[in-house]
């Protein structure tokens, strides 16, 4: 790198290491609590999406979910009698001893920015903070990646065979799959069992479908939620980018043709007309033929207090400089009881 890129950049790892109280950011330390909190809530900012989820700090690595909302009802009489000892029975409207753990695992984020890139921002007063964003907002889309996709927490990750990160940790439709296999509905009526689909017709029905349009598998979908979420007002339909009708094109259109693109416009897109009575949203990295009935912030993600690590390296021989970063964390579906997954919805037009 050029000598005045070489300031700068040795005035970042000053600023890094008296922020987190450190004689030097080239050695492995612990991110100090105010800086780690001042992080989350930046890659909270930095998508819609993350910004209406639960991100929840835990400081155990491993225990019950928190129970951030109402999970049952708790309106009830009881009539009492002290002989035969028949009381009253209060019980926690937050509840989550059914299926209710977390396991905070480690996810590494490594960055290696060339010195070629850092020559380019050197002159800029902001030079610190692209340094800083670069990171951070890959972080947060590998976050929503995750909560989506992920299916297992390999030992060594493969971005290759796993391009959504597949592998890293456990998301919210692999658990909802794993410990609400009631809630997910993957298979209709006119498919031979070694073929799961679910076919919704396009348009004017014809021929053989499972149901007519979106809305009435919408609606069919929400009686799996339990009863008293069933006309909570806050519900919506994540809607994969697949199964939008002609009408809405433009409206993805606008924000990109790769999911990338649409996150990189830092929001959720809201389409227009409602899905089976409810808001129907369009999510980064969300399943392309699967539909998700829920409230945002029936989803969440759980990061481990005090377990983000970092190291800086200037590493000549791949003329670059490299952040090491690794958090734990866990990706929470705090009430199964309020969710509904749809999968293999294959869109039918008539013949």
């Amino acid at each position: 790198m050029r000598n005045d890129t070489r300031l700068a950049y040795n005035a970042y790892l000053g600023q890094i290491a008296t922020l987190n109280g450190v004689g030097d950011a080239t050695v492995s330390f612990s991110v100090a609590p105010v800086v780690e909190q001042k992080l989350e809530e930046i890659i909270q900012k930095s998508s819609d999406f993350l910004s209406k989820i639960s991100i929840v700090t835990v400081k155990q690595q491993e225990g019950a979910k928190v129970g951030l909302g109402v999970t049952r009802p708790i309106a009830s009489r009881t009539l009492t009698n002290s002989v035969t000892g028949v009381r009253r029975k209060p019980v926690d409207p937050t509840d989550t001893a059914d299926k209710g753990r977390y396991f905070c695992a480690q996810t590494n984020s490594d960055v290696g920015i060339k010195y070629a890139k850092l020559d380019m921002w050197a002159h800029r007063p902001e030079f610190q903070t692209l340094i800083r964003d670069t990171i951070v907002k890959q972080q947060g889309r590998d976050r929503i990646m995750i909560g989506w996709n992920g299916v297992s927490r390999a030992d060594t990750t493969d971005i290759t065979a796993n391009p959504l990160l597949q592998d890293v940790n456990l998301g919210w439709l692999y658990k909802i799959r794993t410990f609400a296999p009631d809630r997910v509905l993957s298979d209709g009526a006119l498919t031979p069992d070694a073929t799961k689909a679910i076919y919704v017709a396009v348009g004017t029905p014809g021929g053989d479908v499972d149901y007519v349009n979106l809305d009435a598998l919408v609606f069919d979908a929400t009686e799996l939620l339990d009863e008293w979420h069933r006309d909570d007002t806050d519900l919506v339909v994540i809607v994969g980018r697949d199964l939008l009708q002609d009408k809405y094109a433009n409206i993805i259109n606008a924000a990109g043709d790769k999911p990338t693109e649409m996150e990189a416009r830092n929001r959720i897109l809201t389409l227009p007309k409602q899905i089976g009575g409810k808001t129907a949203v369009v999510v980064p990295f969300f399943p392309a033929t699967s539909l998700l009935i829920t409230s945002l912030d029936n989803l969440a993600i759980y990061v481990q207090a005090e377990s983000r690590r970092r190291q800086i390296k200037d590493a000549p021989e791949f003329d670059e400089i490299q952040d090491f970063q690794s958090v734990n964390e866990a990706y929470v579906v705090e009430d199964y009881g309020r969710c509904a997954l749809v999968e293999n919805i294959q869109m039918k037009k008539k013949p």
